[in-house]
């Protein structure tokens, strides 16, 4: 089976690699990631003139009408240069397809053409104080039935992008009595603002001008018509979005291995010590081969992952498999990119230490490699071991 892109494929990316290197450089990717708190309304924008946000997103309601494949090229090649800023990008990306999938039509018409111009951006609200990756289990949000729409109470927690959001996909508990964990859950849109929403800001290590964010919810009221999908099935119409978002974060971190191996490099062929270029250390080249190694690994299960979910094949170990080769893999590439530049990886001034701060998050977010280890075993019929 051949992975590889296809000419039209090929082509898109290397239109956005050129893109990229002239409109949304690695030094202004740096300097909108240090303004911790201003998010980067102007690399927003420079996507939207590119047509970015179209992407994924069907012809009908004013998309681009491109599958799964041309979202993960979207990813990759963003990625290179922006590293996690590509979340700018992603989130609304990954909103956009439950909208596009479960909402009702009169949404469906208000809101994909606006996502699709970029009018509007969206954030994802899920997951819950006291319940981190047990995200069913933990979650205390809940949404009451009232006449003409539902009130929502409750918190969230590392909604990313959520203070620059004019939408929010949120999940929350609508029957309390549910027999499993997993039944009895609703997905809302809620309108940013809205009487009872706050949010506020999380300063972290990583993306920090791209806020992850706390959510309080109280007493929100939300229309009917801004339920998505069925109610109580939430859950179960959330996971086509989940599967989206794991591969777009193995295409982000083969991305973000692109630019390890360039920025290392070129690095390698210009400084010397001991009277050669340290490109000439074997240790180093050593590096290098592992770096290639895994981002290769990383690259065709990835593609394999994406292949899977545009065709409507199954898709959800091969999703999980892909997350964890490729943040693991992201995370040792970082480090050793770091190691290979020495003290100039650990300064500001290079893109190393961002690289590596921005690919820590996703061996923890949106789902830990160790919980995503738990779902394969059991998708070999092991028993649950949580």
């Amino acid at each position: 089976m051949d992975f590889a892109y296809s000419p039209e494929q090929a082509d898109l990316s290397a239109h956005l690699r050129n893109w990229m290197d002239a409109k949304v450089t690695k030094a202004q990717a740096r300097a909108w990631e240090a303004d911790e708190g201003n998010y980067p309304v102007r690399l927003w924008n420079l996507m939207t003139e590119q047509g970015l946000h179209a992407v994924g997103l069907p012809e009908e309601y004013g998309g681009a009408g491109s599958g799964v494949m041309d979202q993960m090229i979207v990813c990759r090649e963003l990625s290179r240069n922006l590293g996690g800023l590509s979340f700018v990008w992603g989130v609304s990306s990954f909103c956009a397809k439950s909208v596009a999938l479960y909402a009702q039509e009169v949404m469906k018409r208000e809101l994909l053409p606006r996502l699709a111009a970029g009018e509007i951006r969206m954030s994802i609200a899920v997951t819950e104080p006291g319940g981190g990756t047990d995200l069913l289990g933990g979650m205390r949000t809940t949404a009451s039935k009232v006449d003409g729409g539902w009130r929502i109470n409750g918190q969230k927690i590392w909604s990313t992008g959520a203070k620059a959001a004019d939408y929010l996909l949120v999940l929350a508990r609508t029957d309390p009595h549910a027999s499993k964990p997993s039944r009895g859950v609703t997905m809302f849109l809620i309108p940013n603002p809205a009487a009872g929403l706050q949010i506020e800001a999380i300063p972290k290590l990583g993306m920090r001008s791209m806020s992850s964010c706390s959510v309080f919810l109280d007493d929100v009221f939300v229309a009917e018509d801004h339920v998505i999908g069925e109610v109580n099935r939430g859950w179960y119409q959330m996971l086509p979005t989940l599967n989206n978002e794991r591969i777009m974060i193995a295409a982000m971190c083969a991305g973000v291995m692109d630019a390890v191996l360039e920025d290392a490099l070129e690095y390698m062929q210009h400084r010397e010590a001991f009277g050669r270029p340290i490109g000439q250390f074997q240790a180093l080249q050593h590096y290098i081969a592992d770096i290639a190694m895994w981002r290769q690994q990383a690259s065709l299960m990835t593609n394999h992952a994406a292949w899977l979910q545009e065709t409507g094949q199954p898709c959800g170990t091969e999703s999980m498999m892909a997350k964890v080769v490729a943040t693991e893999h992201a995370g040792h590439a970082t480090d050793l990119g770091i190691q290979i530049l020495g003290g100039m990886g650990y300064a500001q001034e290079t893109d190393m230490q961002r690289y590596w701060r921005d690919v820590r998050l996703f061996r923890i977010g949106p789902i830990t490699s160790e919980m995503s280890r738990n779902s394969i075993a059991e998708s070999f019929g092991l028993p649950r071991s949580f």
